[in-house]
């Protein structure tokens, strides 16, 4: 619209409107019809698209518009959905989500992430603590673009994982939804000690070496694919810290490390030789011998031996009481009597230490 150039009035000024002045008689505009005219059609236009209904008697009807305009038009709408059951989400839910999956597994699909929807955002959080499964679903060949480090294309779908977890996602109009933030970005199969034995939310599991399905867990089973880290389940003795293929079709494992110490791959220092990642390695043996019936000096016969590794049967917790009758021994002691009574002490060293729960991150 403009001033009403174009449209021959009394009282306009190159188009622009002015007062009457009587001390020179000249006339004040009058508005013409035809400019009358769209300027309110330019208003109505206004208020019809915002989607009320024109109303004489309503004076904010303008600003109402305005705002529901610009709200449709941002990507992120004021809208909180709230569900606790399976359901296709539709376009006007789009915006906060809440889901509740206390009362069974639940899965919500997207809509479609084409031109029609064009660019909107929908933020995705669990309310429920339970282990029920929650699957976020792209609808028919969508994807989510996720984890692209390791399947370029994203995947299908993704799991909320723990009361509070979240999935910011926006769409391109092009079949595809992105992750712009999340609860917890740590990276994908990263091990960590926890202070709880609650399962943390974000995308957590225990580091149990469970056996896990591949269609439930995709992308965790390409990491373990690419890791370097995956053996044979045949094997698996003594490797418990690596990946292994499960069935070799539908199944996968993770790593087992409950009760275990971490230490860092020696990576070519030669401090740790030819160690294997995920492997595990048993507690040195140390041991010294005092003289016949236990009356020797203590390292009389000192046999320590450093380098001596003791059997894959982890740490021995016994109390003893020599044949001879000599004094219990301390807790995790054995003892050996030779030939000519002398008594072989032989003990597994570690260091003091705290137990803590082990947790992976799964997605």
């Amino acid at each position: 619209m403009d001033y009403p150039n174009s449209v021959p009035s009394v009282g306009l000024v190159d188009g622009r409107f002015v007062d009457e002045n009587p001390v020179a008689g000249t006339p004040g505009s009058l508005i013409p019809a035809v400019w009358g005219n769209s300027v309110t059609q330019e208003i109505l236009s206004v208020i019809t698209g915002g989607g009320l209904v024109a109303s004489e008697a309503d004076n904010g009807q303008l600003f109402k518009a305005i705002q529901a305009i610009v709200e449709g038009a941002s990507p992120m709408r004021s809208v909180i959905t709230r569900l606790a059951a399976t359901k296709t989400l539709s376009e006007q839910e789009l915006g906060l989500v809440l889901i509740d999956g206390s009362p069974g597994a639940v899965t919500l699909t997207l809509p479609a992430a084409n031109a029609a929807l064009g660019v909107r955002d929908v933020i995705v959080r669990r309310v429920d603590n339970s282990g029920s499964r929650m699957v976020i679903q792209a609808t028919g060949t969508d994807r989510i673009r996720f984890h692209t480090h390791l399947s370029p294309s994203g995947y299908t779908f993704f799991v909320l994982m723990g009361g509070g977890d979240w999935w910011h996602l926006r769409s391109d109009g092009g079949g595809s939804w992105w992750p712009i933030g999340r609860f917890d970005n740590t990276p994908l199969g990263r091990p960590f000690f926890e202070t709880t034995v609650l399962l943390s939310p974000g995308g957590y599991g225990a580091l149990n070496g469970a056996v896990m399905n591949r269609a439930e867990w995709p992308w965790l089973w390409d990491h373990a694919q690419r890791s370097g880290m995956l053996n044979t389940e045949a094997t698996r003795a003594g490797n418990e810290g690596n990946w292994t293929p499960g069935d070799g079709a539908l199944t996968f494992r993770g790593p087992e490390l409950r009760g275990e110490f971490l230490r860092v791959l020696d990576e070519g220092r030669n401090v740790d030789i030819n160690r294997i990642m995920g492997t595990n390695q048993a507690g040195t043996v140390h041991s010294y011998a005092m003289g016949a019936g236990g009356a020797g000096a203590v390292g009389s016969r000192w046999s320590d031996s450093l380098s001596a590794v003791g059997a894959q049967t982890h740490e021995s917790q016994t109390w003893v009481k020599p044949a001879n009758g000599g004094p219990i021994y301390p807790a995790g002691t054995n003892y050996q009597q030779d030939a000519a009574n002398t008594l072989l002490y032989t003990f597994t060293s570690r260091p003091r230490n705290v137990a803590y729960p082990g947790r992976i991150k799964v997605i």
